[in-house]
């Protein structure tokens, strides 16, 4: 098998695992582009669903030997009634790297490192990167503010610095980067790869609704509003879809519950319309081609 670190990216990139929107195309055509493309097991209606899209991503990519590896982000927490089975998926299929999330735990750790897979784990303060790497993962991802989706508070100068005064493993940087100068910029922080969501909801091959791409080019960062009201767990989201599906009180915390609410069937609908974003909206004028995205981004990389 070949380790994610292997692997010869063309940028410094991993196309973070979006509820919703990334899926079998947005994987597939982000390590065609040379770079790492992930999903959320959860974005798979069930466990059987979500194996057939593993077996489906490594058949499209078999044929190309320069993409870049693939990704799944797995909830670890209580109320994800799917975890222990779709892990056993992601051992059996040998998934190159995995994402976890709500939970650090050594045990998956190990059983990951047993195939020769990696684990990168999100946080958003240093007491949970602390966790993380006691886990034995292999790096943590600052999700630092500005994020989309489950994102932190705290700048990314300081939640750099606070995690790479103590951790070796690789580090990665979340926050705002819709740019090839912005990459570069993680780079000179001190990150090994740049974490990029709320850019890649914006392509042609992203599973986001058509006027979730259209807000994403009309809002601007001002528009983000960070709450817990929607899933529990503080959260960026675009101002616009809140007041549209009845968040008018953002400060209020909702229920914390990653298990049927979380899957594509009937009791997703609201899901479906309340729109995650970070401070990378005001980046987004266009929805191109994940392709045409990767070679506009590594042109401005280089040109740094």
């Amino acid at each position: 098998m070949k380790s994610f670190f292997d692997y010869k990216l063309k940028l410094p990139v991993i196309a973070a695992p979006m509820f919703l929107v990334s899926g079998v195309d947005l994987v597939v055509e982000s390590c065609k582009a040379g770079i790492v493309g992930t999903f959320p097991a959860l974005n798979a209606r069930s466990s059987e669903i979500f194996e057939q899209w593993i077996v489906e991503i490594k058949e499209k990519l078999k044929d190309f030997p320069e993409a870049g590896p693939f990704g799944v982000n797995l909830i670890v927490h209580r109320s994800n009634p799917r975890l222990e089975a779709d892990l056993k998926i992601c051992i059996k299929h040998k998934v190159p790297l995995i994402i976890t999330s709500l939970g650090a735990v050594s045990d998956l750790v190990d059983q990951v490192h047993s195939y020769g897979g990696v684990v990168f784990h999100d946080v958003t303060i240093k007491k949970h990167a602390i966790k993380a790497s006691e886990a034995g993962v292999d790096g943590i991802i600052a999700v630092s503010a500005g994020a989309g989706g489950h994102a932190g508070t705290i700048h990314p100068f300081s939640l750099l610095d606070e995690i790479k005064s103590f951790y070796k493993g690789k580090v990665i940087l979340a926050g705002s980067i819709g740019a090839g100068k912005h990459i570069k910029a993680a780079q000179v922080l001190g990150a090994d790869y740049a974490y990029m969501g709320t850019r890649f909801i914006a392509t042609k091959e992203s599973q986001a609704q058509e006027d979730y791409k259209k807000m994403l080019i009309e809002a601007e960062s001002t528009d983000i509003i960070h709450t817990p009201a929607v899933s529990g767990v503080p959260a960026n989201f675009m101002r616009q879809s809140l007041v549209k599906n009845g968040y008018e009180d953002t400060k209020k915390k909702g229920e914390v519950d990653f298990g049927d609410k979380l899957t594509l069937d009937d009791e997703a609908k609201a899901w479906k319309d309340v729109w995650s974003a970070g401070h990378g909206v005001s980046q987004i004028h266009e929805t191109p081609s994940v392709k045409e995205l990767v070679e506009k981004l590594r042109a401005e990389y280089e040109k740094c």
